[in-house]
């Protein structure tokens, strides 16, 4: 169990990451007809030039209903000023369920979480052709960060799901790569460490499901993609720890992949996205290193 001073510290790099305001994008497209199935896009700031690389941004929040794609729009907005197109992805989340004393948020809804991803993904070069047409769509990065740094593994996993998966596809996706921010990227070990309150189990329709549904969620278990990725994670995180991220990585070893883990001394899980943290440089770099 994390002692004091690391609840109290994560505590704050929460309330300092959480602290900006929302930024509004420049405009908005709908994938689907749910609610949620909505992309904001964030035009690159900046003088007019050759076409942006497109940064396909998967918001964290354990899967949950309560965290939406607003509080990550400072990441969003500070990913454009550094002169990337943004695409900021909604999807389907876990709703609040009766327990006793109020309600308690479930991690995700299987498999509406990984249809809106899939959907989304598949949508996107056609509708940022429309809503954005600075970005380059054949130059483009998925990142996310927590639970949204697994979906953007998984989206980037999709041709080595199994061949019954729904979102399976032929041929690898056209990405220059994947950053991963203190990504739950490995099921087994993130639930023997009861991260976010058992949210991959919640993720997968309980326990009961857990192990028929790990292969086709589980991006420790979808390697390799031969798709570059790089990991970035700090070393003083709480809510996921580091060794979820080693135990992604030792899996893509053990399957001939090198995967990138970039470790931060001194950060905890909150200023990977915290425009104000100099983590969230880190991050922009280690995305430019793949889009340019």
């Amino acid at each position: 169990m994390p002692d004091d001073a690391a609840v109290a510290r994560d505590a704050a790099e929460a309330d300092a990451a959480f602290a900006h305001p929302v930024v509004e994008p420049d405009t908005t497209a709908a994938y689907g007809e749910h609610p949620d199935q909505v992309i904001d896009f964030y035009a690159p700031k900046g003088p007019a030039g050759r076409p942006a690389p497109l940064v396909v941004l998967l918001h964290g929040g354990a899967w949950r209903a309560p965290y939406d794609r607003h509080h990550i729009t400072p990441f969003a907005d500070f990913l454009a000023r550094r002169g990337f197109a943004v695409a900021n992805v909604e999807y389907r989340r876990g709703s609040p369920i009766p327990v006793q004393g109020g309600t308690s948020p479930v991690a995700g809804r299987w498999p509406e979480t990984f249809d809106d991803v899939a959907a989304a993904l598949d949508a996107l070069p056609a509708l940022a052709r429309v809503a954005l047409p600075a970005a380059d769509p054949r130059r483009t990065v998925v990142t996310g960060h927590s639970a949204g740094g697994h979906l953007a593994l998984w989206a980037a996993a999709r041709h080595v799901l199994p061949a019954d998966a729904p979102w399976h596809t032929g041929r690898p996706a056209p990405l220059r790569g994947v950053v991963a921010l203190a990504p739950i990227a490995d099921f087994r070990v993130a639930e023997e460490l009861a991260v976010c309150d058992g949210a991959p189990s919640q993720l997968l329709g309980g326990a009961a499901r857990f192990e028929e549904r790990l292969p086709y969620a589980d991006p420790a278990a979808l390697l390799p993609t031969g798709i570059a990725t790089t990991v970035v994670q700090g070393r003083t995180d709480i809510v996921v720890p580091q060794a979820v991220a080693e135990a992604y990585a030792d899996a893509a070893a053990k399957s001939g992949e090198v995967v990138g883990l970039t470790l931060l001394e001194d950060v905890g899980h909150f200023p990977l996205i915290d425009p104000a943290a100099d983590a969230c440089a880190v991050v922009a770099e280690e995305i430019a290193q793949l889009a340019f």
